[in-house]
């Protein structure tokens, strides 16, 4: 009877999982797409040539400080709020090579980078959980932007210290990660927050590129993340590796002399991608003087949202100045944090972020452009288009399908209609903070045209997005149109 019974459960076993094999299949989700730059060299998009719109988070100390618990959390958060990139650090910036993760592991042995400090089995080292947490990113659609070390590990040195990383290393350990994580959704970000100052510097940079490149065979896109007030065009524009220009035009809060640069890299040649990886973030010191100019609050981090894209870039990167150290009490505070990371999720400028992705994706993608001469500009240039917190940023369709205005403040601004097709343009006021779109009427598609945001005089922002009535595109951020 024993016999017969052991039989059976296992005959009934059997037959279970051969039931549910499909249902199991469908709880694993497919891999995300592979990127790549798109035809006309200025977006990025996925295989098949879908639209890809860049929309990060700023989450340096990932790895280095959070648990699979708190991070599965912060996933699904994000996740949520329809971001679908997330910028970490593999040997993190607060000490991430001699300070351990939440389970008591660093990344290498003797703080030898071509020794990483792998176990046998799961689980159980530095590296399985930076394995975890890209996989459950992944499975949220959302990518890693890895970078495979701060830059102080490459850049900075004194007589007491010199850095990690070497010509000859940093290749042997790029060829590591990039087998390690060939089959993963990520983007490689090389730098870190550092200028290269020496030849010796830029050919780290480049021997750490040909190995991820050794060991991917090429399976993902890579940028570079300069510091403050800079871009990855300044050393390495023309060099083959650099797929897309990546900016960090910084905690500042104006638009001259530092947002304004997201067109320059945009005018460059060979063309490429441009984005900006690191913007002010909320709650941040302004300008790192917190004494004199306050934190930034969620307006702050809007307008640099809409300027950089507007001006050209193909996505946006958001930070929190709690999230990025992921800090909470216990933790050292970098720069006077104002709350817990795992309330500063919750922060407004977070989740006003997915609205501008969602306004860019109800309208043909691939085609923008940035166009200021839609602007009809006033005799005094600070008033129209403006300057400082107050400029208005204007991008439209090359084929003339549409056009948007991006009004940081409540005064009245002059268009050309000419720049749209169509013979009636419908107009319509769109609210950067909730997401919203409210028509305002359909206008004969001749000279110039007045408009004045609904807040007159208010330092509340709105887009302002004209359509050729023909083509009757659904309401601004509601929908996305067709790629191609």
């Amino acid at each position: 009877m024993k016999t017969q019974s052991n039989a059976n459960y296992r005959y009934s076993t059997i037959l279970m999982i051969w039931f549910l094999a499909p249902c199991l299949a469908l709880a694993t989700p497919p891999p995300l797409p592979r990127l790549k730059i798109s035809d006309n060299h200025r977006f990025l998009v996925t295989a098949d040539g879908q639209p890809f719109f860049w929309l990060g988070d700023t989450t340096w100390e990932l790895f280095h400080r959070l648990n699979r618990e708190d991070a599965i959390k912060f996933f699904d958060n994000r996740a949520a709020l329809k971001f679908n990139v997330l910028q970490s650090v593999a040997v993190a910036e607060l000490e991430g090579h001699t300070d351990p993760n939440p389970y008591g592991h660093l990344p290498f042995v003797d703080l030898d980078v071509t020794r990483p400090a792998v176990k046998e089995g799961p689980q159980n080292d530095y590296w399985d959980h930076v394995d975890f947490l890209v996989a459950e990113a992944n499975k949220r659609g959302l990518y890693i932007g890895f970078l495979p070390t701060w830059g102080r590990f490459w850049h900075d040195s004194n007589q007491n210290r010199k850095p990690l990383f070497t010509v000859a290393n940093a290749e042997v350990y790029g060829e590591w990660l990039g087998k390690r994580y060939k089959d993963a959704g990520l983007i490689w970000i090389l730098g870190g927050d550092r200028g290269v100052d020496t030849d010796e510097q830029k050919e780290i940079i480049r021997a750490m590129a040909r190995g991820l490149r050794t060991g991917d065979g090429g399976a993902h896109l890579m940028t570079f993340h300069p510091p403050g007030g800079n871009g990855s065009s300044t050393w390495f524009h023309n060099d083959d590796w650099l797929d897309f220009n990546m900016r960090q035009n910084g905690h500042i809060a104006e638009f001259t002399g530092r947002y304004d640069t997201t067109r320059r890299d945009y005018d460059r040649t060979p063309i490429k991608p441009v984005l900006d990886g690191e913007p002010i973030y909320e709650d941040h010191p302004v300008s790192f003087d917190a004494k004199k100019m306050g934190h930034s609050i969620a307006a702050d981090v809007r307008r640099p949202l809409y300027w950089d894209l507007f001006s050209g870039a193909c996505g946006h990167t958001y930070g929190h100045h709690s999230v990025w150290q992921m800090w909470s009490p216990g933790k050292g505070p970098i720069n006077q944090p104002l709350l817990p990371w795992f309330e500063a999720i919750n922060q407004p400028g977070a989740a006003q972020m997915q609205y501008a992705r969602g306004l860019l994706e109800s309208r043909p993608f691939l085609t923008r452009i940035p166009d200021q001469d839609l602007l009809v500009p006033n005799p005094i240039p600070t008033v129209m288009p403006g300057s400082g917190r107050y400029h208005f940023a204007a991008t439209r369709d090359a084929n003339g399908g549409y056009a948007m205005v991006y009004a940081p403040v409540g005064r009245s601004f002059k268009v050309r209609m000419d720049k749209i097709t169509g013979a009636k343009v419908k107009a319509w006021w769109f609210n950067p903070r909730d997401g919203k779109a409210t028509a305002i009427g359909t206008f004969e598609n001749k000279g110039e045209h007045e408009f004045t945001p609904p807040d007159r005089g208010e330092m509340l922002d709105w887009v302002l997005v004209l359509d050729d009535a023909a083509k009757n595109f659904p309401t601004p951020g509601t929908a996305s149109v067709s790629a191609k």
